[in-house]
């Protein structure tokens, strides 16, 4: 079956024969992102992301080295102070905005280039270098070790000829020195984003499986119901039909058409065979496939972003398929959120215009002005035209992603 989609039914919060889960939250009012409200919560992201430790780690690192030039305001001092400036706007650059990925490699290889040229400036206080084992942690945790090794090759014998020009003592063990706390960051940074990626994956992995239950438990479920159903129709009211039929061939007999007892017999077995009607006429009702337990079960093991949920009480999914694809859109759509938006909410509308199903879904992130499409919007796309709908993505106004899907009804 597909989703019904009844046109004179008002629109509520949903119903069905499970609305009672205590578990289920939804949301009535539509959300408005007004403009103050929206940069307050930018402000509080960006707050956020600026205490994170590592971010601070980073700070104070570079705090530290900036400390070690004194108060030098001869020119020479200007340019180490302008060069330490540069550096850490864009280290915070890098790790304050959305994590777009040509905006953050040229911020990364400015840095590189930053912390060589302070090098050069004061290649004899010994902390300018570590600013290069920043660049080796950064980039340990964007790129893949091939670049990053090139990276830091290049990087190292750049510093490795300005101490030969500059006439430092022991250049190579100074440089092998510094080497050694960039390989260590690098790997340190590399394996934290390993069990990051890992732990993603098993998070996402978790929530798939548990939205797959509740839609297989809900499926089970009426699938038992339907066949209780046909049980008590097949069986059950089959041979009260035949009952009746032989108290009333009873009843025809001369004899014993004045029993009373046989009037009543017949007039139970009747009473009966309506209540079985009815019990299997309310088991055949299609109430449709519980959706709310699937999608909050697909949200539940992500702290953020929020899922808040409204759908309509006409909505009736009773099709598997369309139900899947419909989870499948909405776990495409907190990744999203969570990977590329930073977003804190995700606000999922499901409703019937028109003889179709249609999804609404918008998030409180930053999108980029041109939205790339990738593997996942791809599948979505395929899934969703193997069922005669479609799908549609923009940027918002508040600046989030805003999909929206239509199935046919």
């Amino acid at each position: 079956m597909t989703p019904v989609c009844p046109g004179a039914a008002p629109a509520t919060v949903a119903a069905g024969h499970r609305s009672h889960l205590p578990e289920v939250t939804f949301c009535i009012a539509a959300i408005a992102v007004g403009g103050c409200g929206g940069q307050h919560r930018r402000m509080t992201t960006l707050l956020r992301d600026l205490l994170k430790p590592l971010n601070l780690a980073g700070v104070f690192t570079i705090a530290a080295v900036a400390l070690s030039f004194g108060q030098d305001l001869a020119p020479h001092g200007l340019w180490r102070w302008a060069t330490v400036i540069g550096f850490t706007a864009l280290f915070l650059f890098r790790a304050l905005l959305p994590p777009r990925p040509l905006p953050q490699h040229a911020a990364l290889l400015l840095q590189a280039l930053l912390a060589v040229a302070l090098i050069w400036l004061e290649p004899r206080t010994g902390t300018s270098p570590v600013l290069l084992v920043l660049v080796a942690a950064q980039a340990a945790m964007r790129w893949p070790p091939p670049q990053v090794l090139a990276l830091m090759l290049v990087l190292n014998a750049a510093m490795y000829a300005v101490f030969v020009l500059a006439g430092v003592p022991r250049p190579f063990l100074m440089v092998a020195i510094y080497t050694s706390f960039q390989a260590f960051a690098a790997l340190t940074a590399n394996y934290a984003r390993s069990a990051e990626r890992a732990r993603d994956a098993l998070v996402y992995v978790n929530a798939d499986l548990l939205a797959t239950r509740a839609l297989l438990a809900d499926s089970a479920r009426d699938a038992e119901r339907l066949r209780l159903a046909r049980e008590l129709h097949d069986v059950a009211g089959h041979k009260l039909t035949a009952m009746r039929i032989h108290l009333r061939l009873l009843r025809a007999e001369p004899a014993l058409a004045p029993r009373e007892d046989l009037r009543m017999l017949e007039q139970l077995s009747g009473e009966l065979l309506g209540d079985i009607r009815s019990v299997v006429q309310s088991l055949r009702d299609d109430a449709g496939l519980d959706l709310h337990t699937a999608l909050h079960a697909l949200a539940a093991p992500f702290p953020r972003p929020a899922l808040r949920l409204q759908i309509d009480a006409q909505v009736r999914v009773s099709d598997p398929q369309v139900a899947e694809a419909l989870v499948r859109l909405v776990q495409e759509a907190l990744t999203n959120a969570a990977r590329h938006g930073d977003a804190d909410t995700v606000t999922v509308a499901v409703r019937c215009d028109a003889g179709a199903l249609c999804v609404d879904i918008q998030d409180d992130g930053r999108c980029a002005e041109q939205i790339h499409e990738g593997n996942g919007i791809a599948g979505m796309r395929e899934r969703l035209a193997a069922l005669s709908g479609q799908l549609d993505l923009r940027r918002a106004a508040h600046g989030g992603l805003h999909l929206t899907a239509r199935l046919p009804a």
